[in-house]
């Protein structure tokens, strides 16, 4: 397969940057995007031009803050400027929050949303054109098994905005394969270990509200609830998978890329949910005479079958 031309948003950390590392070492080119190159990210910015000098891969860092659309347009523009195209986009930027969903407060929600829903829309309407102009692209969404599989409290403001992803990327799918352009979903559990998620994850705002739901539910839940979550994932369980297959993905050749993957080690149930809801709304297609937006349709140019 010839070399991609990759964007890869939030590769700062955890799996972003592992994607980052894998396929740059399959041999594409690949753009690992972060805010604040010159602020809280620089050293990691110089991490990554360190491992890619190390391992000779083609591996560069670039300014691409998911909640500018200013932002997102100028890293396109120079990806485009430097290479002349750009083969795959990977929606990887988000960001967690953990806490009684009352405590968070509507302006929080926004925010959110603003990071895991809308920061897509306006990476892809930088990057679309530039897909659709070539009759060709792969647009990889990195979701979460929550839309489909288990639904622990404490989370769920977090779940709410992964849900309008999907259901975002679910659309795009459709509306983008009569240009050539394919769609994968890949949907990670939850990987307590090996990544930032829990970590780095917000809190609420309205403090009062917290404690008072500290105050009515049994002691010590939060702690109790994160290590229910932790145990269900086993010790091996290790995000590199989450990375090695969006790199197989990559490679795999057109047309027979999946829609969607699920790489769950706890096994909350959302690979059997989901395998029922895409077959319902492939069969939706189907039944209103649309079933060809199922597949990416192949375009030729030049008599080259693309």
């Amino acid at each position: 397969m010839m070399s991609q031309v990759i964007l890869v948003t939030g590769a700062s950390s955890g799996f972003g940057r592992l994607m980052a590392n894998a396929l740059a070492a399959a041999g594409h080119v690949v753009y690992a995007s972060m805010r604040g190159l010159d602020g809280k990210n620089a050293s990691r910015a110089e991490e990554i031009a360190a491992h890619a000098e190390r391992h000779a891969v083609d591996l560069r860092v670039i300014e691409l803050d998911v909640q500018s659309a200013a932002s997102a347009q100028r890293a396109i523009d120079r990806i485009i400027a430097e290479q002349g195209r750009i083969d795959v986009l990977i929606h990887n930027a988000g960001h967690m929050v953990w806490g009684p969903s009352e405590a968070f407060t509507p302006e929080q929600l926004d925010e959110l949303y603003d990071v895991n829903v809308l920061g897509t829309q306006r990476v892809n309407r930088a990057v679309l054109p530039h897909m659709r102009s070539a009759s060709r692209g792969l647009v990889v969404w990195i979701g979460s098994s929550s839309v489909a599989g288990g639904v622990p409290p404490m989370l769920g403001p977090y779940f709410a905005a992964k849900a309008g992803m999907d259901a975002l990327a679910v659309s795009y799918a459709r509306e983008l394969a009569p240009f050539g352009i394919e769609t994968s979903i890949v949907v990670p559990g939850a990987y307590t270990r090996g990544t930032n998620h829990f970590a780095h994850a917000g809190s609420p705002l309205d403090t009062r509200r917290e404690r008072e739901y500290e105050a009515g539910l049994p002691d010590g839940f939060g702690d109790t609830m994160r290590k229910a979550l932790a145990d269900t994932v086993p010790e091996e369980a290790d995000p590199q998978a989450v990375a090695d297959q969006v790199a197989e993905i990559v490679a795999t050749p057109f047309g027979q890329r999946p829609f969607r993957v699920v790489i769950d080690p706890a096994d909350d149930g959302s690979a059997v949910s989901y395998g029922v809801i895409d077959r319902i709304r492939e069969e939706f297609l189907r039944r209103i005479g649309f079933g060809q937006l199922l597949k990416p349709k192949r375009f030729q140019k030049g008599g080259v079958v693309l």
